[in-house]
C-alpha cells in the first residue's frame, strides 16, 4: 500500500482555503436571494417562483460539485481554485447589468407563447444564476482536495471545511436579506458579493490580478440605484426594495396615481387628485357593509392596507368608524402617507402579517375586510376554513367578512373554491362581480342581503348611494361548487396559475 504524506498542509494556505470556503457559501446562498428578488418586479414572490429559483441553485450546485471533484484531481492546486471563483466573480457582477433586458424580453416571450409565469422564472434563473452558482459549487471539492494532505485526518478537515462553508451560507441569506437589499437595494448586493469573491480569488492568484476586484469596487462605486423596472404608462415617482417585497408608484397622464408591487400586473391602491372615490373595486368596500346593517361600521379592520386606499376613503365618508388598518410591509403605510394622501384621525396602522394579528386582536368588528395579495395570489392561510372561522369569532353580531377575489376575466375556479370555503364558516355567503377581473364576496349572518343594502343605500353619504344601488342590484348568491380549503390542504397557487394558463390559452 502506498504511503500518503502525513504532513500538515501549510498554515498559510489552510487560512485561505478557510476564507475561501467562507467567502464562496456566503455568495452562493447570498445570489439566491437576490436572484428571487431579481425575479420579483417580473415574475412576483410566489412559492413557485422561490421553487424556481432553489431548484436551479440546488442543480447548479450538485452540477458544481461534481465537476469540482473531477477538475480537483486533475488540477490539484491553488491557481486552479481561485481562477474558477474568480470567473464566477464576474459572472455574477454582470448579472445586475443583463438582468432588466433579459427578464423584460422573457417576460414578453413567455407571455406570446402562454407558458406563464413557471417557465418564464425558471428560464430567467437558469441563464443569469446557473452558470456562476455551478463554478462555485466546483469549488467546495477543490478546496476540500487541497486541504487533505494526511488521510488520518481527512474526517476532519473535510468536516471542518463544510462546517465553514455552511455558516458562510447562513452569513449570506441574513447578509442579503436583512442588510444588503434594504440598504444597498439588489443590484449593488451582487456586486458587493461579487467583490468579495474576486478579493478573495486575487489572494491566491497574486496582485497582478488586482484590476478586477478594483473594477468591481468602482462599479459598485458608480452604478446608480435609478430605476429598477421602467414603468410601461406613466412616470415613476417613488420606488424602492422593502424588506418584504418590490414598490413603486406611478403617476399616470391623468394625474392619478398607482402602487405596483414585485411585476407591477395589478394595482395595490389608487389614489385620484380631490376624490376620495377611485372608480374601482376599493370602493365597493365603502358600501358592501350596509348590506348587514343600516348604521355605519363602528370599527373594521383592513387585513391588507397597502397604501390605504379603503382607509382613507372611511376617514372620509365615515369618520366615526375605528380603522385598524393592517399592512404586513409597513413601508407601504409610509408610500400611502406621503403619495397617497392617507390620512384617518381615527385609524391605526399595524406592521404585521394578517392572520397572526388577527389572532390577537381583541374582535367586534363589524366589518373584516382581506384584500391581501402577492400578486397574483392570497397568502394560502387566508383562503381556509380555519382563517374564516377566525373571522367570524372576531366578528361583533351582524358583522361581514368582505374578500377581494381578483382573477383574469371569466376565470371562477379560485371565486368557487373561496366561497365554498367561506360558506364553511358562514351560514351566508354572496358574490359581488364589481369589476370583470375583481369579485368581492361577502360572508356573514342570516340579516346579510341585497335588499337590506338597498334599503340602507338612502342613508349613506350622498356620492356613495348610486354605488349602494349598483351592488345591491348585483349581489347575488355565490356561485355553486368548489372545494373547501383547510390549512392543511390550500393548493391556491396551483389553481390561480391554472386560470392564468387557461386564460392565456383562449
Amino acid at each position: 500500500m502506498t504511503a500518503i504524506s502525513s504532513s500538515p498542509a501549510e498554515p498559510r494556505r489552510l487560512g485561505l482555503l478557510t476564507l475561501l470556503v467562507f467567502v464562496v457559501g456566503t455568495a452562493s446562498l447570498g445570489a439566491e436571494i437576490a436572484a428571487a428578488r431579481l425575479l420579483a418586479p417580473y415574475f412576483g414572490a410566489s412559492t413557485i417562483v422561490w421553487a424556481n429559483t432553489i431548484g436551479v441553485v440546488l442543480v447548479a450546485l450538485s452540477v458544481g460539485y461534481w465537476l469540482g471533484g473531477r477538475y480537483a484531481d486533475r488540477h490539484p492546486h491553488m491557481r486552479g481554485l481561485c481562477l474558477v471563483v474568480l470567473v464566477a466573480s464576474v459572472l455574477i457582477a454582470l448579472i445586475p447589468f443583463a438582468s432588466r433586458p433579459f427578464l423584460g424580453f422573457s417576460v414578453d416571450a413567455f407571455d406570446a407563447v402562454s407558458v406563464g409565469g413557471f417557465a418564464g422564472s425558471l428560464f430567467g434563473v437558469l441563464v443569469l444564476v446557473a452558470v456562476p452558482v455551478t463554478l462555485l459549487g466546483a469549488a467546495a471539492p477543490w478546496a476540500v482536495r487541497l486541504a487533505v494532505d494526511d488521510l488520518g485526518h481527512a474526517g476532519e478537515t473535510v468536516g471542518r471545511l463544510y462546517a465553514i462553508s455552511t455558516a458562510g451560507s447562513l452569513f449570506g441569506t441574513m447578509a442579503s436579506a436583512l442588510l444588503l437589499i434594504p440598504l444597498l437595494g439588489t443590484q449593488r448586493t451582487f456586486l458587493c458579493f461579487a467583490l468579495a469573491l474576486a478579493l478573495v480569488a486575487v489572494a491566491g492568484l497574486g496582485w497582478r490580478f488586482a484590476a478586477f476586484p478594483a473594477a468591481l469596487a468602482l462599479t459598485l462605486v458608480a452604478v446608480p440605484v435609478g430605476s429598477i423596472k421602467a414603468a410601461d404608462t406613466g412616470r415613476v415617482l417613488y420606488e424602492a426594495e422593502t424588506t418584504h417585497q418590490y414598490a413603486r408608484v406611478v403617476e399616470r397622464d391623468d394625474g392619478s396615481r398607482a402602487l405596483e408591487l414585485n411585476e407591477g400586473q395589478a394595482v395595490h391602491s389608487l389614489y385620484r387628485p380631490g376624490s376620495y372615490l377611485t372608480g374601482d373595486y376599493w370602493d365597493g368596500h365603502l358600501v358592501l357593509p350596509a348590506a348587514s346593517r343600516a348604521l355605519p361600521p363602528r370599527r373594521i379592520a383592513i387585513l391588507g392596507n397597502a397604501a390605504g386606499t379603503v382607509a382613507r376613503a372611511f376617514g372620509r365618508f365615515f369618520p366615526a368608524t375605528y380603522v385598524d388598518a393592517v399592512e404586513i410591509d409597513g413601508e407601504l403605510t409610509e408610500i400611502g402617507r406621503r403619495f397617497f394622501d392617507l390620512r384617518n384621525r381615527r385609524m391605526r396602522t399595524h406592521a404585521a402579517d394578517a392572520r397572526p394579528w388577527l389572532e390577537q386582536a381583541d374582535g367586534d368588528y363589524d366589518a373584516i375586510m382581506v384584500d391581501a395579495y402577492r400578486q397574483p395570489y392570497i397568502p394560502f392561510y387566508l383562503v381556509t376554513r380555519e382563517f374564516f372561522e377566525l373571522a367570524r369569532e372576531r366578528l361583533a353580531p351582524g358583522g361581514i367578512v368582505i374578500v377581494n377575489v381578483g382573477h383574469p376575466e371569466g376565470g371562477e375556479e379560485l371565486e368557487r373554491v373561496l366561497g365554498r370555503t367561506m360558506a364553511a364558516a358562514f351560514p351566508t355567503v354572496l358574490r359581488y362581480p364589481i369589476e370583470p377581473t375583481n369579485t368581492l364576496l361577502l360572508a356573514g349572518e342570516g340579516a346579510l342581503s341585497a335588499a337590506r343594502l338597498r334599503g340602507s343605500a338612502a342613508a349613506l353619504p350622498r356620492p356613495l348611494r348610486p354605488l349602494a344601488r349598483e351592488a345591491a342590484t348585483a349581489l347575488a348568491p355565490r356561485l355553486p361548487g368548489g372545494e373547501v380549503y383547510t390549512d392543511d390542504r390550500a393548493p391556491v397557487e396551483w389553481l390561480v396559475d391554472a386560470s392564468l394558463l387557461e386564460y392565456a390559452n383562449d
